[in-house]
């Protein structure tokens, strides 16, 4: 198909370019990548499968994608990572594939990386999530749908950030992050609803007054977290914001920031 491709490029014979893929100078495709139509890959940055990528998805130079996951534990499982439309990848970003364990990393539709963010391996990122500079996630994280990560973030292995979560810059997770909620500091602590977020994201004056009734319940009531679940189902059944907030909670293995 119709590729362009710079000379200094380096491109495997196995890797598939879809129609209109853009290769800058010195940039490496290797083995078992696919790079769905329009993606553009800049000048020196590398790209290693198995990995799938989606349609216009846009990597910077120098970005790092679809490397072997820093995991003493692999021994060279064929594994992969699996991107879906429209992502940006900035400068130094880097990604890592899955584990014999899982065995792939996979990010969704419509992620904004900035510079020297970090993916790790087996991670679960859903779609619009934003992570801003030197963020980075352990192995085994989750990122639930519209989150945004701030600056400087650590991510614990195996922690959960919800969907419309925001993390404010340096916050340290070593717990599930609650969706729909403000996160910050490096002793990690919840200051209220995402509330310009949930606003922006077109949440109803009506879902965000039931969110933060359940956010009352559950953490500035004087009820432990079980007390304060059942309370929430008993006066806020059929809310769909709130039944996922407290399913969130409920399947927690780590607990949650509070």
């Amino acid at each position: 198909m119709s590729a362009a491709v710079h000379p200094s490029a380096v491109v495997s014979t196995r890797a598939e370019l879809c129609e209109g893929v853009s290769i800058g100078a010195y940039a490496v495709v290797g083995d078992g990548v696919v790079l769905g139509a329009r993606t553009t890959v800049g000048d020196h940055a590398s790209i290693q499968g198995p990995a799938v990528f989606g349609e216009e998805n846009r990597i910077f130079s120098h970005a790092a994608l679809g490397f072997e996951p820093q995991d003493v534990k692999y021994r060279g499982e064929a594994t992969r990572l699996v991107v879906g439309a429209r992502n940006v990848f900035r400068e130094f970003t880097t990604v890592h594939r899955g584990t014999g364990e899982w065995g792939e990393t996979v990010i969704g539709d419509d992620n904004y990386l900035m510079n020297y963010t970090h993916v790790g391996h087996d991670n679960r990122i859903g779609s619009r999530v934003v992570m801003a500079n030197y963020a980075v996630l352990a192995g085994h994280v989750e990122v639930g749908h519209h989150a945004v990560i701030g600056a400087f973030n650590a991510i614990h292995q195996f922690c959960r950030v919800g969907p419309y979560a925001f993390l404010g810059a340096y916050t340290g997770c070593r717990q599930d992050v609650l969706p729909f909620c403000r996160t910050d500091g490096l002793d990690a602590k919840t200051y209220g609803l995402n509330t310009i977020g949930l606003r922006r994201n077109g949440f109803s004056d009506e879902r965000i007054e039931a969110l933060q009734k359940a956010y009352r319940l559950l953490v500035k009531s004087k009820l432990n977290t079980s007390q304060a679940l059942e309370r929430i189902a008993a006066e806020l059944a059929g809310q769909p914001d709130v039944e996922e907030l407290v399913q969130f909670i409920r399947k927690s293995e780590r607990g949650f920031i509070k």
